[in-house]
């Protein structure tokens, strides 16, 4: 049973741009790149990132549809659209899952018709929409639930999922016990880590406190036919030979515990 992929989000080499994302996948031995698709022209460009793909012999295994606060104006206002505008770029791209954060609670009547209108998106196409756990934001000894329905999307009824190991840290919440109620509608994953601060922090697999090689090692046996995606902050990088130096580590990881439980051939 062959192991699962290992990509690199475009959102790991920020504040570099999407395009030095596939170089450095290319270079690194990544298998492909997951788009963040964000303020960066050509994270919104169908026709430039299948240039780039081409190029670099690097392909687009997933879409992050774009469902963050700087991002509330690309493709449209309407959230909606920029599910219709991901799935249409995953379609045309090749890349077999879209990626989805539930709704902010503010956007009250597309967080009321969100569990049915992915199930209905869903029903339109073979590309997955997973649907990523998120977190309660924190200030000092206050907490806000910002996400509706949940930032837990294991409250309610999604085809596919995505599990993202910085957010379960800075939920603070059991990792290991969300892998076993994801279950097989586990889709996707972001492997990263972080120490359970409020911050969201996306560290590379192993500089924090999150089970990062056990839930590697359970995806491996129990024989996972999704993406591992590598979605670490570089931001703090001095050059670009540090970025990728932390990008390599984190795909040397990776593939160290997937490998070390995978199951044997022919079984």
């Amino acid at each position: 049973m062959p192991e699962p992929k290992v990509a690199l989000s475009t959102a790991s080499v920020y504040p570099e741009t999407t395009a030095t994302a596939f170089e450095v996948a290319a270079r690194l031995g990544y298998d492909g790149v997951e788009v963040m698709v964000w303020t960066d022209p050509v994270s919104q460009d169908i026709e430039a990132l299948r240039r780039l793909s081409d190029f670099h012999g690097v392909p687009v295994l997933a879409v992050h549809a774009p469902c963050l606060l700087i991002t509330q104006r690309v493709w449209s206002k309407d959230p909606w659209t920029k599910l219709q505008r991901s799935r249409e770029a995953a379609e045309k791209l090749g890349a077999g899952t879209v990626v989805v954060h539930p709704p902010f609670r503010w956007q009250r009547t597309y967080a009321r018709e969100f569990v049915r209108g992915v199930w209905r998106m869903a029903d339109e196409t073979d590309v997955r929409f997973a649907v990523e756990n998120m977190y309660p934001w924190r200030y000092r000894d206050r907490e806000m639930l910002a996400y509706a329905p949940a930032w837990d999307p294991t409250e309610d009824d999604y085809r596919h999922f995505t599990l993202d190991l910085s957010h379960t840290a800075t939920a603070r919440n059991d990792t290991l016990a969300m892998v076993d109620r994801m279950g097989d509608r586990l889709a996707h994953v972001h492997i990263a880590d972080g120490n359970g601060s409020a911050k969201d922090e996306h560290l590379v697999p192993g500089r924090g406190k999150q089970p990062c090689a056990e839930v590697l090692a359970r995806l491996a046996a129990s024989g996972f036919d999704g993406n591992v995606v590598v979605e670490v902050n570089t931001r703090r990088a001095m050059s670009s030979a540090e970025r990728e130096a932390d990008l390599a580590e984190a795909l040397a990881f990776t593939r160290l515990h997937l490998a070390s439980a995978a199951p044997a051939a022919g079984t």
